[in-house]
């Protein structure tokens, strides 16, 4: 018989607009590796944050070791043995790990002074214990993702955690992290009988590291297996509520076709927003017909690339070819009007206006142009909704017409829009960021296949994404890039994910 550490009765939690969580039925057994997945707004991250006091249940009840509970704070969840370590980490820049683990309940010397010697001291027993190696006097800033995310979960665990929610904690980890957070997790469990909660969408590290999984659709719970009974199919069918082709990619090797350079750059030199050097003597090739990935953690001139090759930053040397054209210092109208098509990272502070319809928003970047502007003046309102049906019946934007605002959308409803608009400007030259940061796996689906179909179609197509899995799919030739230096170049095939954190991290070089 399994001992349950958490069981969630009938929880369901009502927003003003929204059920975001539907009649929850979930046990948690102790010391188990638990993952809970799910699409976009399936209502994991809400069931997560109610176990952790952010949110209280409309309805329901919550038991912790048999008994029931109430939680109104995350101070209520700590007190009882329950941590979180979120997605974008909770920790203070300049202070030193130990400050920041010790944070709110610091020791004292006279109940009125820090005792920085003993949170010094505390932090090693502490390191060592559960064997999460860290530099008690290092500030915060200096450190790895990797290692910060060590320093959140000796927090957690300084607090007294015995149940560890752990919310996408791979997402901006390399394949090495992972691996050693992974080790970790299973040491937390099998020597310290800790329990943890994995919110995630990569089902392959669900298949490699939990002991059962629990799929929530549309806020409710689906089904929950155990993870040796399952797989990527069973996993992302029972999240769609349909088959997911998700590893049939029509990659065509089309017989004669001419693979000419599209898009040349060389020794580009940029800086970032607080006037760091962010690019340093950059040199890449671009050819028709190819998919050119560019792997990295993120942070690491990836952004900046992109803005200076579509005319959003400026450059401060070296030189841009399109077709064998010089754009430097072009404006973003005239680099599209020369042949780029652009994707951006972020869709709502660059893609769209939340605020305008899907219709506004498809006509951005034709405005002017005929036949959707009339002499460049007054608008062609049945074109533009002509053309905007035409692609949302293409593009499967899920919405009952084209007036609807944008914000109304969902997240992988959004993306659609601008892959719709973008792509169908059909320029030589696609530069994509992050295509589906944020989105669920119907949507991922739908996206790649659009793609790949671009490539097949000859398009150069310039890929930047934080997910090396999307990155090793789709790409026919990768290049890393660490601290703005390219420090790998790899055509399909030639490298694993394991071999490419090295570069990614510039391990294989001397800067």
């Amino acid at each position: 018989m399994y001992e349950k550490v958490l069981e969630l009765k009938n929880v369901s939690k009502q927003f003003p607009e929204v059920l975001a969580n539907d009649n929850i039925n979930l046990d948690i057994r102790k010391g188990e590796i638990h993952a809970i997945i799910g699409e976009n707004g399936a209502g994991k991250s809400t069931l997560m944050n109610i176990l952790y006091g952010l949110h209280e249940p409309t309805t329901g009840d919550i038991y912790y070791n048999g008994k029931p509970i109430k939680m109104t704070s995350p101070l209520d969840a700590i007190k009882i043995g329950i941590g979180m370590v979120h997605q974008h980490f909770m920790l203070v820049p300049s202070f030193t790990v130990a400050e920041n683990i010790v944070l709110g309940t610091e020791p004292t010397k006279r109940k009125i002074f820090v005792d920085k010697e003993k949170a010094i001291e505390s932090t090693k027993k502490l390191s060592e214990t559960y064997g999460l190696t860290v530099d008690p006097k290092l500030k915060v800033e200096s450190l790895s993702v990797g290692v910060q995310q060590r320093v959140e979960i000796l927090k957690a665990l300084y607090k007294g955690a015995d149940v560890l929610i752990l919310d996408e904690p791979t997402a901006v980890l390399t394949p090495q992290e992972t691996d050693e957070l992974f080790k970790v997790i299973k040491r937390l469990v099998d020597e310290s009988g800790k329990t943890i909660i994995i919110i995630t969408h990569k089902l392959q590290e669900v298949l490699s590291i939990s002991d059962r999984v629990s799929v929530m659709r549309q806020g409710k719970m689906i089904g929950t297996l155990d993870t040796k009974d399952a797989n990527e199919k069973i996993l992302a069918e029972m999240m769609v509520g349909r088959e997911v082709l998700f590893n049939k990619i029509d990659k065509k090797h089309i017989e004669n076709r001419k693979h000419e350079e599209m898009l040349k750059v060389e020794k580009l030199r940029a800086r970032d927003n607080r006037g760091l050097i962010a690019l340093r003597s950059i040199d890449l090739s671009l050819k028709s017909g190819e998919i050119l990935g560019i792997a990295g953690i993120e942070g690491n001139g990836q952004s900046e690339l992109v803005e200076v090759l579509t005319g959003l930053r400026e450059k401060e040397s070296g030189q841009i070819f399109i077709n064998g054209v010089e754009i430097s210092n072009k404006s973003p109208r005239d680099i599209r009007e020369l042949g780029i098509a652009h994707v951006p990272e972020d869709r709502l502070a660059m893609g769209l206006s939340k605020d305008a319809s899907i219709s506004e928003n498809i006509l951005m970047g034709n405005q002017h142009n005929e036949p959707y502007a009339i002499k460049g003046i007054h608008l062609n309102k049945s074109k533009i909704k002509s053309k905007s049906r035409k692609l949302i019946k293409e593009f499967d934007i899920r919405t009952p017409s084209e007036d609807v605002l944008v914000g109304n959308l969902s997240g992988g409803n959004m993306q659609k829009v601008i892959i719709a608009r973008e792509f169908s400007f059909n320029t030589p030259i696609l530069i994509i960021s992050q295509p589906t940061r944020g989105v669920d796996i119907g949507a991922i689906e739908f996206i790649h296949s659009q793609i790949i179909e671009k490539r097949n179609q000859g398009c150069a197509i310039l890929l930047v994404s934080a997910e090396l899995d999307e990155i090793f799919r789709l790409s026919d030739r990768i290049i890393t890039i660490y601290e703005g230096i390219i420090t790998g170049e790899f055509k399909e095939g030639e490298i694993s994910k394991q071999e490419i954190g090295l570069y990614m991290t510039g391990k294989n070089i001397q800067i």
